[in-house]
């Protein structure tokens, strides 16, 4: 793990810690690229010191450790990305809410794309190539990744969206999904809990139906899951890792 303590922004106009993730072979292979995967709410993913609820975080680190081991997943760099704090709805959201606020999404792509991207790839031996580059989150995390992802297929060729809010804003990511061309696709994963309410399963179902409308093949470019039981919390959301990690970045040769 490598911190990167109050990185700058100023397309933001403000810092944020950033946290990565290195596989257990990343010095012992010098030669060697990996692919990358960009998390949002850095907070919940790696400490439970840090997380929204103290204790329950996502135990990525471990998740990956296990499964690299086991031959099960490409070894790969995670990023965590620390969320803004009240500031959070606003960089996560595409579109702004009357009641909520919010809408500031492309900008904080911008930061990605042009700010934090180019520093990475400076600092760390990634894999070039949106085949090579995924992008995550659950609720507002998952609905900013959907966006973004969606909007740079060009540069994220995976997305991993838990519990995604695709309810924000009247359904707006539907409409934009629908209008948008897709010269290419991501591969997808979009899951959502069974005790999330009926109305948000019923939301994330229409945006799948909206996904396959739109080219996208279950099995192949999208999997889909209503997890039974599923909550939207830390923990319901850790036992999703590996399950997102096996299907997104599954075990090949290596790639140097």
């Amino acid at each position: 793990m490598r911190k990167h303590p109050n990185f700058p922004s100023r397309i933001l106009r403000r810092r944020r810690d950033i946290t990565v993730y290195l596989p257990p072979n990343y010095d012992e292979e010098p030669q060697r690229r990996f692919p990358i995967l960009y998390l949002q709410d850095g907070q919940n993913l790696f400490d439970g010191a840090t997380s929204f609820i103290r204790g329950k975080y996502w135990h990525v680190a471990e998740t990956a450790n296990e499964l690299i081991a086991a031959g099960m997943i490409q070894p790969l760099i995670i990023v965590g990305i620390n969320h803004a704090d009240e500031k959070r709805a606003q960089e996560y959201t595409p579109t702004p809410s009357k009641k909520l606020g919010g809408g500031k999404a492309e900008r904080y792509g911008r930061f990605l794309l042009a700010e934090l991207r180019p520093f990475l790839e400076s600092e760390y031996r990634t894999l070039p190539g949106a085949h090579n580059t995924g992008l995550g989150g659950s609720s507002l995390g998952g609905l900013v990744s959907l966006y973004l992802g969606l909007r740079y297929p060009e540069v994220f060729g995976k997305i991993a969206a838990l519990s995604p809010s695709v309810w924000w804003g009247g359904r707006w990511i539907h409409e934009f999904a629908r209008k948008e061309k897709f010269p290419v696709r991501p591969r997808v994963w979009l899951d959502i809990g069974t005790q999330e309410g009926a109305r948000v399963v019923q939301d994330v179902r229409a945006f799948r139906d909206v996904l396959m409308a739109k080219g996208w093949i279950p099995g192949r470019e999208l999997h889909y899951e209503e997890v039974p039981g599923g909550t939207h919390d830390e923990e319901a959301w850790a036992r999703r890792v590996g399950p997102f990690l096996r299907y997104l970045f599954p075990a090949t040769k290596a790639t140097v």
